[in-house]
């Protein structure tokens, strides 16, 4: 019995939801989303609850349960809050700056700029620079209302320069994130 997918999700009064056969659209004051549901799992909306019940005792209808229930309360919590992920550029001469075009501009070591296009739906902001540990950070907010776009462009945009583990005072990493600082070679005596 999945205890995610029995929990009833609160749907705000600012939020709309709209159900169309195996179709979920949720409204809210940031945008709109959509989804299509999978086959065996149905929703019901009552009294500014959204219930996810599936349709048999089958494992796949069992694995789908938990995740539409989750994927739904993240349309929900999307469209009515919003969702952010906090990076770090932290290096020296390390910088990021948003362009007029709003791409990210990034120079973190190579011999050319990285710029990066964000896809529709999702801000970059690059917030003032801070010195922690006599290293400057630059934070970059990546921040929309799709949950799994925010996250995918998080991780993208940390590929282009991932933390150093030999030297991790470089790179890009999400913010909290701890840089396991590993040894180098021993000299051969």
């Amino acid at each position: 019995m999945s205890r995610i997918g029995l929990k009833p999700i609160p749907v705000p009064d600012k939020v709309q939801v709209a159900l169309n056969n195996s179709d979920v659209q949720v409204d809210g004051p940031k945008g709109s989303l959509n989804w299509e549901l999978p086959e065996g799992i149905n929703v019901t909306l009552e009294e500014n609850a959204l219930t996810v019940q599936r349709t048999s005792e089958l494992k796949q209808y069992k694995a789908l349960h938990g995740l539409a229930r989750s994927l739904i309360a993240n349309m929900v919590t999307g469209v009515s809050e919003g969702f952010e992920k906090k990076l770090r550029v932290v290096g020296t001469g390390y910088r990021a700056e948003v362009n007029r075009e709003n791409n990210l501009v990034l120079d973190v070591g190579y011999s050319h700029s990285v710029t990066y296009s964000p896809p529709d739906g999702i801000t970059l902001n690059v917030e003032p620079t801070e010195t922690i540990d006599g290293q400057i950070h630059t934070p970059v907010v990546v921040s929309g209302i799709d949950k799994q776009l925010v996250g995918q462009v998080a991780a993208s945009i940390r590929q282009i320069k991932k933390p150093e583990i030999y030297k991790p005072c470089k790179g890009i990493r999400y913010d909290g994130e701890r840089v396991r600082d590993k040894e180098g070679k021993a000299a051969a005596g």
